[in-house]
């Protein structure tokens, strides 16, 4: 039997690039995300494997419920959880964001993966085991200025990545988190044009392909379970990160 796998975000940017190296390595896929015209789009670019579309609001309880009871109805397990969707805001000092700003980015980025990592550990556990991937993001190390809302929800994926690998040891299921940076996607579109530095002026940062972000996928669900990266950074070379930015 092929590989299963559900993929949040998979309507876009890194989401679609991982989803799509899976569907290319012969994985069963549910593609899962707000909107079913994106989700379709990936579907229909894929080469190979089995893609299930599954329209869902990871910020919505019965609505995850209801996605991973179609993988199971469509499959019958799950190997792998993807747990990528995730959105920012805009730009803004603390005293300035809107608590509904922050409820909005916390919703999405940490109880939308609580709440996926929570179906899948379940299914996990009834089947002997799986793996679960979390999308942390650079700024699950350090922050970009101004954007309260979206490290603080990168930094709690982290420790929910060290919850799950503690907590799923006895039962076979394994759990790490890819820390991205700078993937050429729609969001980051704005890397090549200037983006807000420490100092707050503006700089051009590269970007990288986002097939390298699938490929890494590819390589942390290939160990098994007996074997776990527990995190892993991919990122654009000569972005600011290491050293003095």
């Amino acid at each position: 039997m092929s590989r299963i796998a559900v993929v949040t975000g998979a309507g876009s940017g890194v989401g679609r690039a991982v989803a799509l190296g899976l569907l290319g390595a012969g994985y069963g896929v549910a593609l899962a995300g707000r909107r079913r015209a994106e989700l379709e789009e990936t579907a229909a670019a894929a080469h190979g494997g089995e893609a299930l579309v599954v329209p869902t609001d990871v910020t919505d309880e019965k609505a995850v419920a209801d996605l991973f009871r179609a993988v199971e109805d469509r499959f019958g397990r799950v190997d792998l959880l993807f747990n990528n969707a995730g959105r920012g805001s805009p730009p803004a000092p603390i005293d300035e964001v809107p608590v509904e700003t922050w409820r909005a980015v916390v919703d999405v980025n940490l109880t939308g993966a609580f709440l996926c990592a929570r179906e899948a550990f379940r299914m996990m556990r009834r089947q002997g085991g799986g793996r679960i991937i979390n999308n942390g993001s650079i700024s699950a190390h350090v922050p970009r200025p101004l954007s309260v809302a979206y490290t603080s929800t990168k930094h709690a994926i982290t420790g929910l990545t060290r919850q799950l690998a503690l907590d799923g040891r006895t039962l076979g299921i394994v759990c790490g988190q890819i820390d991205i940076g700078n993937a050429d996607t729609p969001m980051t579109a704005k890397m090549k044009e200037g983006v807000l530095q420490a100092d707050l002026g503006l700089a051009v940062e590269p970007v990288m392909d986002s097939r390298h972000v699938a490929e890494a996928v590819l390589y942390m669900d290939g160990l098994p379970l007996d074997a776990n990266v527990l995190f892993m950074t991919v990122m654009a070379n000569g972005m600011p990160f290491v050293g003095r930015g």
